[in-house]
């Protein structure tokens, strides 16, 4: 029987025995060693869902597929969830492996969990609002002591991972003393984040309890579909604050729309579910957001993403600039409209409000 919904959280390891054992488990079962001559399953980078809005999921209790929490108590008192969800369950496409302390090491070895999958939805780990997807995720556990908390560490890219035959001669590796090969190969536009409409893509990710923050590793690229205001953009990585639940581009961020604006800053806090990213720069180097003759320059600007409009915040200490293209007068030929008793437009919605 799989092993499923397991649960990580303030260093214990739920539904899985840590018990002492040479060779590690997978699929809540011993693991069943490959042929020799069999290799192993091919490394394919995991494919965006086909759905436009997909929404990260939690461990679903009785489910086929293999999943495992990380439970995280912030400084409010409040518990944020990660998800890390195997999709397949063929041993022939990837592997689920618990790697528990073995007799003789010392009190306080971690857990390690080796999860791989090469079919297309990958590995899937849900955090905040963010669903990202991997080919390998590699996760250690550790065990927290009385008063202390302990929500792990978890390191996924492109990779393989596979059962050994038996342990290697003078092997010293935790995994390979537990009979397991782990394989990460990083590389360009293999970690696939979706965030409603948007989607990201990058080469590694690591998040580890210390400060409670994923951070993907560049280039980083993405795109948010609009129809004629789409928007796509580059930048060095995104950091996923879990406490904070925010996600932000960081580094020489560029958010280019199909209706022509410009827009460029250090970090850009980036928010499709509420519409909106707030670019933040310096009083170096201002945010600045350009399109056709118009352009603004700010401490802070409000990108309300649905409409391609920008409005400034002037951040303490910094200053609002901004450039705006005058409109040519209409020919003095052209006759003045007939007056009407066409009541006034509504008044245009509100403007995003500023932090």
């Amino acid at each position: 029987m799989r092993s499923s919904a397991s649960l990580l959280t303030l260093g214990l390891l739920v539904l899985v025995a840590v018990a002492p054992a040479p060779l590690a488990q997978t699929n809540g079962q011993p693991a069943s060693p490959p042929s020799p001559a069999a290799p192993a399953a091919p490394s394919a980078p995991a494919t965006p869902s086909t759905e436009p809005d997909a929404q990260p999921t939690g461990c679903v209790e009785g489910a086929e597929t293999s999943c495992t929490e990380l439970v995280r108590k912030g400084n409010d008192g409040k518990e944020r969830r990660i998800s890390i969800l195997r999709t397949g369950t063929s041993d022939e496409t990837g592997i689920d492996a618990v790697c528990g302390p073995r007799e003789g090491e010392p009190e306080g070895t971690p857990t390690l969990l080796v999860l791989s999958e090469s079919s297309p939805r990958g590995i899937e780990i849900s955090i905040d609002k963010n669903l990202i997807r991997v080919p390998l995720a590699i996760v250690t556990q550790k065990e927290a002591g009385e008063g202390a908390r302990s929500d792990g560490r978890i390191e996924a890219s492109a990779g393989t991972a596979r059962v050994l035959e038996e342990v290697p001669a003078g092997a010293t590796d935790r995994l390979a003393l537990c009979g397991v090969e782990a394989t990460p190969k990083p590389a360009p536009d293999t970690v696939l984040v979706t965030q409603g409409r948007t989607q990201l893509k990058g080469q590694k990710l690591v998040y580890d309890e210390a400060d409670g923050v994923a951070r993907i590793d560049g280039p980083i690229s993405f795109t948010r579909e609009n129809g004629q205001d789409s928007l796509s953009g580059t930048s060095q990585r995104i950091e996923v604050n879990v406490d904070a639940e925010t996600t932000t581009l960081v580094g020489g961020v560029v958010l280019n729309s199909a209706g022509g604006r410009v827009s460029r800053a250090t970090r850009v806090e980036y928010d499709d579910t509420r519409n909106l990213a707030r670019l933040i720069g310096t009083p170096e180097q201002p945010a600045e957001s350009v399109k056709g003759g118009d352009k603004l320059r700010a401490g802070m600007i409000l990108y309300d993403l649905d409409r391609n409009e920008v409005y400034a915040v002037k951040a303490e200490g910094g200053t609002i600039t901004g450039e705006f293209q005058e409109q040519e007068e209409a020919p003095a030929t052209v006759p003045a409209p007939p007056a009407t008793t066409t009541p006034p437009a509504a008044t245009p919605p509100g403007r995003p409000t500023p932090p």
